[in-house]
């Protein structure tokens, strides 16, 4: 673990005069913000500070400029890019403590909330009105983590990623101004769209403290159903077709073999074959469920789907999805002692079962273990490498096998991270998908940030 160095003693002064105790140079709270859950080598920072107002990020923000000292915003720490990994000489911004849920519109469909609000805080509260907020990434992670690397999900296909449903922000710039971007209204044509420019920020363009959210009706009915296939490329096909007739389709989740091999021994889903499976789920009126799941029946028949099992009941469809959002755990479950490598790419759906093929074929090479999940109906698939910690040469195999994926969603039209983001690890590969666009982004990042203090050796090299 990198050493972190010392606060200047004036700005430490001045943070613990404006946070208290909540200004931490303790080891084991620096220690705990050294790292996200990727494979990054963790480094301390030199300090932590819990704020929990807007005010207090942007008093905070502004003496740390003063100082020329970087501070790095931390959420949940479930990123996978080294996102939260900190400078030695940075300053952690945890917003855990900004959780306050400040208000919900059921007649407007909408919700304004604090950073540090949780995905299944926000969802709890949200149930026993009947309304829910559908972005889905599995981790708990914070709203203000989700907002800042573009998070999206199992339901994206249905409801859109955090872009489709964030209508504004409160972000607090490198200088400490607070800006708000953004409004209640569904649509406006009035000025630049910033609410998209912070998006997928990852921090290095200001910190997020508030959120103004899109909600949705809860559906009256709701039914999942599995069908499984004897090649990726059936499974892709059947997704493909159902979305040219506009299926309305809720979840769409491929489960490669290598995974359903693991689900069926970690999570005891023993009526099911070691194939490539599809896991659907439909929302809508009982009659409009009942028909989208026929009609999806008869296009994995027409592709050689076997099988097609319908469920209605919660407790049946609360076991398929936990099974899904456990993958992690059936994969480490795999290989006792190593750890999971966890990558993501996104190509267009047409290309989606050549490039799933192609890095199948390309792990089987290298002699890798990695199983393969994907959010279909967007392109979007993940590899979860597992790799022994103490092997370089197994951990360089990885990493290259990583570029080497990177590369080839962005030589099939896709992108290097469909919903991961780009952190420290994916940056030179946005400079291979973007080109020339990379100076644009420069710009705008010397503009908002000249002393590159916000989150700095992440999405771009400044």
């Amino acid at each position: 673990m990198t050493e972190a160095q010392e606060v200047p003693a004036a700005l430490a002064v001045e943070l613990t005069e404006l946070l208290g105790n909540r200004f931490s140079q303790a080891a084991a709270v620096r220690g705990h913000h050294s790292a996200g859950e990727g494979w990054d080598n963790p480094v301390l920072p030199a300090a932590v500070c819990f704020p929990e107002t807007t005010e207090e990020v942007a008093a905070l923000a502004e003496a740390c400029a003063g100082a020329a000292v970087p501070i790095v915003p931390f959420g949940a720490g479930s990123s996978l890019e080294a996102h939260v990994v900190p400078p030695p000489t940075g300053i952690s911004v945890d917003l855990t403590r900004m959780n306050a849920i400040i208000d919900v519109s059921e007649g407007d469909l909408d919700c304004h909330v604090q950073a540090g609000v949780t995905r299944e805080q926000l969802e709890t509260h949200l149930n026993k009105r009947g309304i829910f907020f559908p972005v889905d990434p599995g981790a708990d992670a914070t709203l203000g983590g989700m907002v800042a690397t573009g998070a999206s999900g199992t339901t994206t296909v249905r409801y859109g990623a955090m872009r489709e449903n964030v209508l504004g922000l409160t972000v607090v710039l490198a200088d400490g101004r607070i800006i708000r971007t953004g409004g209640r209204a569904r649509k406006s044509s009035a000025g630049y769209d910033l609410t998209r420019l912070f998006i997928a920020s990852e921090g290095t363009l200001g910190i997020i403290t508030e959120v103004r959210l899109r909600l949705r009706g809860i559906p009256e009915a709701i039914s999942a159903a599995v069908c499984q296939f004897d090649t990726v490329a059936d499974v892709v096909n059947s997704v493909i077709e159902a979305i040219q007739i506009e299926l309305p389709l809720a979840r769409s989740e491929l489960v490669d073999a290598v995974q359903m091999s693991a689900f069926i021994e970690h999570e005891g889903l023993d009526e099911f074959e070691p194939k490539p499976t599809l896991m659907l789920e439909f929302h809508g009126s009982e009659e409009g469920v009942r028909e989208q799941a026929e009609a999806m029946a008869a296009i994995c028949s027409s592709h050689g789907g076997a099988d097609f099992r319908w469920v209605t009941k919660q407790e049946d469809r609360t076991r398929l999805w936990r099974a899904r959002h456990r993958a992690y755990y059936a994969v480490m479950a795999m290989a006792p002692g190593k750890k999971a490598m966890i990558t993501d790419a996104c190509v267009p759906i047409s290309r989606l079962a050549e490039c799933i093929e192609e890095t199948r074929a390309d792990l089987e090479r290298t002699g890798l273990l990695s199983p393969i999940v994907g959010h279909i109906g967007d392109g979007n698939f993940h590899c979860q490498i597992l790799c022994a910690p103490d092997d370089d040469a197994e951990i360089a195999a990885c990493r290259s096998f990583v570029g080497r994926l990177a590369e080839r969603a962005i030589a099939m039209g896709g992108t290097c991270t469909g919903e991961h983001g780009v952190g420290a690890n994916k940056i030179d590969y946005v400079e291979q998908e973007y080109g020339p666009a990379v100076d644009v982004m420069r710009s705008i990042k010397r503009a908002l940030d000249p002393q590159n203090v916000m989150n700095p050796g992440k999405v771009l090299r400044f």
